[in-house]
């Protein structure tokens, strides 16, 4: 049975731009979820660059080490997940985010398991992700996928309350 999702990497700066657009939702899906997160939120956005990272996103669609992936629902832009390096066998799993219309047909985990794919190719041994505590839809989806606590937590989830590291082979 065909669930309609669909995964590939970014191809053009159009696909960038989708990608752009999937991130900031996520975003606000955060804040609106999330009121009293604000800060942290805010926070997080200019620690990691979000928004250099899009705009470098449409002339560089693979930076060095990492993957950025759109998946589709019934043909229409509806999910994204991305990956940087952080040591030659280390990479960071980010942004995944599934709009509400496509959940619960698989395309989270199709985004995950492309993505491990894309980080084997790359050499990476490891894969690790940082999450809010009570992200009930994605946590049981990461435990799923085998990630489980991380050994070695982020500066950024030991410094921020309410922010949980995750690690797991690939």
């Amino acid at each position: 049975m065909s669930t309609g999702v669909e995964v590939r990497p970014v191809a053009d700066a159009d696909d960038a731009r989708i990608v752009a657009e999937l991130v900031w939702e996520f975003f606000d899906f955060l804040r609106v979820r999330y009121p009293e997160q604000h800060a942290l939120i805010d926070d997080y956005l200019i620690d990691q660059d979000v928004a250099g990272e899009l705009a470098r996103l449409e002339t560089d669609l693979a930076p060095a080490g990492g993957a950025c992936l759109l998946g589709f629902a019934d043909g229409a832009p509806a999910g994204t997940l991305m990956m940087k390096r952080v040591t030659p066998g280390l990479c960071e799993m980010n942004r995944m985010y599934v709009r509400p219309a496509a959940r619960r047909r698989g395309l989270g985990r199709a985004l995950a398991e492309a993505l491990f794919d894309a980080a084997r190719a790359k050499g990476f041994r490891e894969m690790r992700l940082n999450a809010l505590d009570r992200h009930v839809e994605a946590l049981p989806l990461y435990a799923a996928l085998g990630f489980g606590p991380d050994p070695e937590p982020t500066e950024y989830a030991r410094t921020h309350p309410g922010v949980i590291s995750l690690r797991r082979t690939l």
